[in-house]
């Protein structure tokens, strides 16, 4: 699957607002597709360790390079810990991606998975504050200065996204090779199938050109 840019945002708290800059057009979603080909029987972890789950984190605009930084540190002091985190980053995520390939698939996703992120809720929105906005206000939540930090805002975005009126805009790429890309539909008429045009849609563009010159040779 191509890899995509990824939009720096130059501001954290409007960042989790707005996280449809991302590829994926949610937060949530994003981290579920940091495995590539995520449906296939192969699937490509993109975040092997604690360290790759910082880097991922500051580099979609989640922690701020000096945050990141201090993560790393602190992870090279308790390495027992930033394993335990990871671990749980892991199923964390896996848990999101299984519960919106449901939704994409208007199935119902499996009450585990649902519990897991039941079990993080209470955190993750603990310590609210109202801020000011152009449209307003809204809310803030603290995210600790933790090792797990990174993840409460991801928490926060699966929850607000499945009690969304939108929720029926999640999709998942039509790739029958098992991209498994999760997203976001912004499409006025919700017509997007593919992960990329560049990539999954072209490919399925040249099986269907393929089959249609073979069947006129026929």
């Amino acid at each position: 699957m191509t890899t995509k840019t990824l939009y720096r945002p130059p501001d954290i708290a409007a960042f989790l607002d707005a996280d449809d800059r991302l590829p994926a057009a949610k937060l949530c979603l994003e981290f579920a597709n940091t495995v590539e080909w995520h449906a296939s029987e192969h699937p490509v972890e993109t975040l092997p360790n604690y360290t790759a789950l910082v880097d991922w984190a500051e580099r979609i605009g989640v922690l701020t390079a000096q945050t990141a930084d201090d993560l790393r540190l602190q992870a090279n002091n308790a390495p027992a810990l930033a394993e335990q985190i990871y671990q749980w980053a892991v199923e964390l995520r896996e848990a999101i991606y299984r519960i919106f390939v449901a939704v994409a698939a208007q199935a119902q996703p499996a009450h585990e998975d649902i519990e897991l992120i039941n079990e993080a809720l209470p955190l993750a929105f603990a310590n609210p504050t109202l801020t000011p906005t152009d449209q307003g206000f809204a809310f803030r939540y603290r995210t600790g200065e933790g090792l797990d930090q990174m993840l409460w805002p991801i928490l926060r975005s699966a929850a607000l996204l499945l009690t969304s009126p939108d929720l029926d805009r999640v999709g998942q790429c039509a790739d029958d090779r098992g991209c498994g890309y999760l997203f976001f539909d912004t499409s006025r008429n919700r017509s997007r199938r593919w992960c990329d045009m560049s990539s999954c849609g072209n490919r399925a563009k040249a099986r269907r050109h393929y089959a249609r010159v073979r069947a006129e040779e026929a």
